[in-house]
Formats: C-alpha cells, structure tokens, sequence
C-alpha cells in the first residue's frame, strides 16, 4: 500500500465492511480534492455541499459527492480540462481510476464527472492485511464530482489547507453560504418518492453549531430555482415560514431510511418530527 494513504487511513476505525468501502471513498475524496488543487481547479471554482462540510467542519456522516461551484459565470468552463493533470495525481498514489464525463441528456447548468475503478482491487490495495468477502469481481466504485457554472450572486469563501495526502490549499464556501445552500435544498430539492434525510441531519447539524446563513445568497438561490419572485424580500420570518411548510409536508419515516446508512448512532433520528424541525428553526439567524 502507498504510505501516504497507509498514513490517512490511520485516522479511521474501521469495523466492518461497509466502514471499509466508505473509508476507501473518504481517502479518495481528498487525494481528488489535492489533484484538483495542484492542478489550479480553484483559481475558478469552490467546494461545497455535504462532502465539503464533512471534510473542513466535522461533519459525523459519510458523503458521496464532490460539489463544487465557479466563483462567477464561466460560458466556456470545460471540467475536461483538469483531467489529465487530475488523473495523473490519482494514479500517483496507486490508484487504478478513469475520469469520464458525464453525459448530459438535457442542458443543465451541472458539469459532472465519474472517477471510476474497480472496488475490490482497490479495497485489496487498501486493505491488504484483511479478507474481503462478499464483494463482486466487476463491483465498480464511482466518485462523482459535480461543477455549476452558473453560480448564483452572493457566495462568500474562505481558504483552508490541508495537509494530506500533501499540503494543499482550496477556496471553499464559508458555512453562511454553505448553509444557504443547504437550506436551499432542504426548501426545494425534488425528493420525488425518495426524501433525501441527508438534507434535514445536515441543516441540524448547522443549526446545533449556531451557523448563521447567508440571507441574501439564499434569496439568489431560491430566485434562480423560481421558488420565489423579485418581490419577495425573503426576510428571515419568510425563509422560516418556507421551511415550516417543507416540514409539515415531509414523511419522516422515508427520511430517516434514506440517512441511516450514512450515520453511526441512528438513535439521533428518534426525535425527528414537523414539530421539532419547526422548534429548532426559531433559533435560525441570518448574516
């Protein structure tokens, strides 16, 4: 096994196979985040959503994307760009990855890619000293990295580094864009007939931490969803009265399947209720 990732997966307890398979995407995560990095990928873009808060704020839940966001509108962005440079960096550590494209079936402002390998050849790699049963020979691993190139106004950044599997820098959303955002999808991300729990232990986990959001950033965002129109202010008492509807509407049991999964103590999940989302969103404050 490459040192390095020896030395990162020294931060992990590891009990199952499951554990495994997530620690192995945690690691690749962050060497996609150094590639991205050294290849200039910041200079243009920002790291948000549920990975970039579990790897910079602590987040206690597993993520599966990589999300990230230009700084201002790009036309001509092509996140093909950084592919050779970024697959180079991926290889360097012993990792079997391709970078593809996702293709688009209609026009988005999302640019999105797969990293793609094989999954037990890397858990062996990963895991040398262990069996690892119960995994197909043509079990692929993927991990997505999604770009906007239509950001909406408003975001505020911050700079954080990291120190492995090098020292890196990266430009990322502070937490009252990165909360804006996440109110944003907890308000208006399609759920269909699978509710995404992910977004409500997310937006608790901001307000347990006294996050404040970025008013007016979430006001861009909500616009450019068409949730609201140019007349609405979105004052606090307005963003609190969008989320209080969201609540009342939201089958919970369905909620708490989706994120269970990603979570160690499920038992969190007992208290979930319209009622309690609506209690704890009093405490909701705006920068």
């Amino acid at each position: 096994m490459n040192t390095i990732i020896e030395q990162m997966l020294k931060s992990y307890n590891t009990q199952n196979l499951y554990d495994k398979k997530n620690t192995m995407k945690e690691v690749m995560q962050e060497i996609v985040l150094c590639g991205l990095s050294r290849a200039g990928f910041f200079k243009k873009a920002a790291f948000y959503g549920g990975t970039a808060l579990r790897v910079f704020h602590g987040l206690d839940r597993f993520s599966e994307d990589l999300d990230f966001s230009l700084v201002k509108v790009d036309e001509i962005f092509n996140i093909k760009e950084y592919f050779p440079t970024l697959e180079r960096e991926v290889n360097a550590y012993g990792l079997n990855m391709t970078i593809t494209e996702k293709e688009k079936t209609k026009e988005t402002n999302i640019q999105s890619a797969f990293l793609k390998g094989n999954t037990k050849e890397h858990l062996l790699m990963f895991y040398s000293d262990s069996a690892i049963p119960g995994v197909a020979v043509n079990d692929a691993i993927k991990i997505k990295f999604e770009v906007d190139i239509n950001p909406p106004d408003f975001a505020t950044f911050e700079h954080k580094y990291r120190l492995l599997p090098v020292p890196y820098e990266i430009k990322l959303y502070d937490v009252p864009a990165l909360f804006a955002g996440k109110i944003h999808a907890v308000i208006c991300r399609a759920w269909q007939n699978r509710i995404k729990g992910r977004d409500l232990y997310d937006y608790i986990f901001y307000l347990s931490r006294k996050a404040a959001v970025n008013q007016k950033h979430l006001r861009e965002r909500l616009l450019q969803s068409g949730f609201i129109t140019n007349e609405t202010v979105c004052s606090l008492d307005e963003i609190k009265e969008m989320l209080f509807k969201r609540f009342n509407s939201i089958d919970y049991e369905q909620a708490k399947s989706d994120v269970e999964p990603f979570i160690r103590d499920t038992s969190v999940l007992n208290v979930w209720s319209a009622e309690f989302f609506k209690q704890i969103t009093n405490a909701l404050t705006s920068k």
